[in-house]
């Protein structure tokens, strides 16, 4: 079978999905091609359970951020099925029986909830909201536009790099200082020099270590906290989280919906084993069966360790390129587990199964900063954690359609294990990480243990071997200083191009990647549309 199209997408994840919309939009004949029996990548949800197949949980990724809104109003995604409820406070209780709750909107509870530990830092908290949001009110957008290639001395390149440092300029000479401290400190040093109450500065940190593979001492884990607080910026919210009607599977529902109502085509069951190349330039692919499908402009979002490592002969790539993607550190260590509950946590701090605004937001796990880095040091010297740190959420307080009333799901993104596990399941292992996790949760609501009807535990090896995210690190690649902005995946390569001239990238690798955003997708889209007016790309939108 032979086919041939104006562009072709790799890769049926969420960026994939909104590649293609957005490609098919433009009047191109699009095809999405994903390896897997269905679409959406990590933004899933399933039935795990089948003695309780009317029970479902957002298998990998579980909450919802970072989108532009631009996107959602782009490609209709509302109209599509696209819903989400806003979350309510970051919580986390503490055995003695005290708790904190900080709320993203209101700053009167905030205020109350803080002062129970310190009167200063719950003062403190409005000035530090206020800086936070300066900075990302500037770093934020720079997250949908394409990096310049820092250190070119081709003219437009200079030009390029002069229109970013003048967008830079908003930040004053203060500001350049603060966005340097976060892309140098730790966030436990960051949170160090505005508070002093340690539960505060644990209850914070969590943002900091998300998907990460340092503990809140690192370097550089400072702009990793910045990131996941940026929210829809866009529209001046910052780090406003929410949970999707339906599981995250519903958002790439209503991307795949988007798509094909822009007239893309997608198969599902499609993996792609070359990319071909030609004189330099791209092709087409053949897949797994055999098939060779042809297309001017190919858009990979998929691993770039997959990509150029795998699908790509070597002699078509340059040496130094090559050798970026190789040490791309794509390191992790977490652990998925979904629970579904017969009734809701009974926190010893805030009693009672029914639904109270503690049950609605993120319910952390991190009873100190030093509590989470030695759940990290665990893990780097070769053990599980004894002490997991967690990220939880109950996403059926607010979502009704996941499961049969009165049963919840508790969705809990845990740190850390070796990353070396992504090489073997380590199933054994993994199911005693997972009782350590639920046991430092029933520490704080002892109902949580018998409360459990069913689990599911997905560790480094499952997200490698299922998703194809390398090393199982769920942004295709570690947020650390070294990786982001130009050098996200490759110097000279953060433009969502490639060395392959009508190959571009769209994945978590690339820049504004992390997150079920689709900022790759908008940003590479928006560069084969700047390269078809220069007319460097024929065919696309015939």
């Amino acid at each position: 079978m032979v086919g041939e199209y104006d562009a072709i997408v790799v890769g049926g994840g969420h960026n994939g999905l909104i590649a293609g919309a957005y490609l098919a939009g433009d009047g191109a004949r699009t095809l999405v091609l994903e390896k897997r029996h269905k679409t959406g990548g990590a933004a899933d949800t399933s039935a795990p359970w089948d003695d309780h197949p009317d029970i479902r949980v957002t298998t990998y990724s579980y909450v919802m951020s970072l989108m532009p809104p631009r996107i959602q109003r782009d490609l209709q995604l509302e109209r599509h099925g696209y819903r989400v409820f806003p979350m309510g406070p970051y919580y986390q209780a503490w055995p003695d029986g005290s708790s904190l709750s900080i709320h993203p909107d209101d700053a009167r509870a905030n205020y109350d909830s803080i002062a129970r530990f310190s009167k200063k830092d719950a003062e403190t908290m409005p000035e530090w909201d206020a800086w936070l949001g300066r900075v990302a009110a500037v770093l934020g957008p720079l997250l949908t536009s394409v990096p310049p290639h820092v250190g070119s001395m081709r003219p437009g390149d200079l030009v390029e790099q002069m229109v970013l440092a003048w967008k830079l300029r908003k930040l004053g000479q203060r500001g350049v200082a603060d966005v340097t401290r976060l892309f140098t400190m730790s966030v436990t040093d960051l949170l160090d020099d505005w508070f002093e109450s340690e539960q505060v500065k644990a209850a914070m940190a969590i943002n900091g270590v998300i998907g990460t593979w340092a503990g809140p001492d690192e370097p550089g884990t400072a702009y990793v906290m910045l990131h996941h607080s940026i929210g829809d910026v866009g529209d001046g919210h910052l780090g406003s989280w929410g949970f999707p009607e339906g599981g995250m599977g519903a958002v790439a529902d209503a991307c795949r919906r988007a798509a094909e109502a822009n007239g893309a085509e997608i198969r599902t069951g499609a993996g792609v084993s070359r990319v071909l190349v030609k004189d330099g330039r791209v092709t087409g692919v053949a897949l797994d069966n055999g098939d060779e499908l042809y297309a001017p402009v190919v858009v990979t979002t998929i691993h770039p360790k997959i990509t150029f490592l795998q699908q790509i002969e070597r002699k078509e790539l340059p040496d130094e390129f090559v050798r970026d993607i190789e040490v791309f550190k794509t390191r992790s260590g977490v652990v998925k587990i979904n629970l579904a509950l017969a009734e809701l946590p009974d926190f010893i701090a805030d009693p009672g199964t029914d639904a109270g605004p503690h049950h609605t937001g993120s319910i952390e796990l991190c009873l100190s900063t030093d509590y989470c880095e030695r759940a990290f040091q665990d893990a780097k010297g070769g053990r599980a954690a004894t002490r997991p740190f967690v990220d939880g959420c109950i996403p059926t307080v607010l979502d009704k359609t996941l499961a049969p009333e009165g049963v919840h799901i508790f969705s809990m993104f845990t740190q850390w294990v070796p990353h070396e596990w992504a090489a073997e399941p380590h199933r054994e292992e993994l199911e005693r990480y997972a009782d350590r996790v639920i046991d430092g949760y029933t520490e704080l609501a002892p109902n949580l243990k018998g409360a459990i009807i069913a689990r599911q535990v997905i560790g480094p090896y499952d997200l490698e071997q299922e998703l194809g995210l390398i090393g199982g690190n769920i942004f295709h690649g570690e947020l650390s200083p070294q990786q982001l902005f130009h050098m996200r995946p490759a110097p000279g390569y953060a433009d969502h191009r490639s060395p392959i001239a009508g190959l571009y990238q769209a994945s978590s690798a690339t820049h504004g990647g992390g997150g079920v955003c689709g900022i790759p997708a908008y940003n590479c889209v928006r560069q084969i549309r700047r390269d078809r007016r220069l007319r460097r790309i024929p065919g696309l939108g015939r």
